[in-house]
């Protein structure tokens, strides 16, 4: 018995943002999803984001596990950051799940997030690597003023900066009618979890409720690029008939840097996980101003 996933995804720079440092990623039947929040500079972010989704896939592809694909992440990000002085301090989040039979392995990094809906009840499966999340688990902070918080932005934990990290690994159990939810924090800072679950419970074409989340997060202000993928868990022998026909990956950037795009910008993926030269054609437009100096905790972005 197994389970597989049905998915939806959607990447928004929201409604104050210049450029969007999302990528997202949804790949092999799909097997493996994945949502990451770049930092940094101009572009730099965007390299961050797009370096680690590209190397995750690439290496699970190879057989490796979701934390040592993810630590692999890492290691790119950090090589391409001291590579190319203009990239210098660029980090991304990244929060990944992997199917397996009939459960879901979940590396996480930094503060976007997994969900699941189970039986019409939400659930916040990753925990935030952040000062807030750390101050409200002291009991420093109510979840209210976290909302306001002006450290809200900073994180503690995040791919890029070290030259190791620590990977949260998790393994949950799926069962067919399940919703799965990965995103960035652009919607989770915007939106409130009830409504999160509100707008999953009540939509059931994921597709809609893809788009119901970003436009949420939009209409609370945008204040942060959003990105979600929306997953219905199925039976493994469920018809195909509503699936992807192509694996992709995602963000801004990537999409930007080739010419085979899917409708929503994201470009395919070849069967050995190469998107389409994507990766090397991002690498040569770079041109970042990154200023994050290593400290126990690293500022997102820089206020508008």
């Amino acid at each position: 018995m197994g389970v597989r996933l049905l998915v939806a995804s959607r990447s928004d720079v929201g409604r104050v943002r210049a450029g969007n440092e999302d990528a997202l990623l949804v790949a092999d039947d799909p097997r493996l999803v994945a949502v990451a929040d770049g930092m940094g500079g101009h572009q730099a972010g965007e390299v961050a984001s797009a370096t680690a989704v590209a190397t995750l896939l690439e290496r699970v592809q190879h057989g490796e596990p979701i934390d040592t694909a993810i630590s692999a992440a890492n290691d790119a990000v950090v090589t391409q950051s001291q590579d190319d002085e203009s990239l210098r301090g660029m980090g991304t989040t990244l929060t990944a799940g992997m199917v397996d039979g009939s459960s879901l392995r979940i590396g996480h990094v930094g503060d976007s997030r997994a969900y699941l809906l189970h039986g019409g009840e939400l659930r916040q499966l990753t925990t935030d690597h952040s000062v807030v999340a750390e101050l409200i688990a002291a009991g420093e902070l109510t979840e209210e003023q976290a909302l306001v918080d002006p450290r809200r932005s900073m994180i503690t934990r995040a791919l890029g900066i070290e030259a190791s990290v620590a990977v949260d690994v998790l393994t949950v159990e799926l069962e067919p009618g399940d919703r799965l939810l990965l995103c960035s924090d652009g919607l989770t800072t915007m939106v409130r979890d009830d409504a999160i679950a509100e707008i999953l419970a009540a939509e059931r074409d994921r597709e809609r409720a893809a788009d119901a989340l970003v436009d949420a997060a939009n209409a609370a202000g945008g204040a942060d690029n959003v990105t979600v993928v929306v997953a219905d868990v199925v039976d493994v022998d469920a018809p195909f008939e509503d699936t992807m026909e192509t694996p992709a990956v995602a963000g801004e950037v990537v999409a930007a840097s080739t010419a085979a795009a899917t409708d929503d910008g994201a470009p395919t993926v070849t069967d050995d996980g190469d998107p389409d030269g994507a990766l090397e054609a991002l690498r040569d437009a770079v041109d970042a101003e990154v200023s994050a100096p290593r400290r126990r905790w690293w500022q997102r972005r820089k206020r508008s």
